[in-house]
């Protein structure tokens, strides 16, 4: 059985070298494609044990700047 050199899509007649060359245009397209922040990202500051719940449960800091 030999390779066969197109397909037909909706009766019309596409190359399948066509066809490969198209997928390969799209991959690089979606590699290059960037996808946008939904928010800005800004550094976190605070303590190291600040940042997190359980952290601020261990090291409670309320009254630690008074005294």
């Amino acid at each position: 059985m030999s390779r066969l050199r197109h397909i037909e899509i909706d009766g019309k007649r596409y190359l399948w070298r066509d066809i490969r060359q198209l997928r390969r245009e799209q991959k690089k397209a979606v590699a290059r494609a960037m996808q946008p922040t939904l928010f800005e990202l800004k550094d976190d500051r605070r303590p190291e044990a600040d940042r997190t719940a359980a952290g601020r449960y261990r090291e409670p800091s309320l009254f630690s700047d008074f005294s």
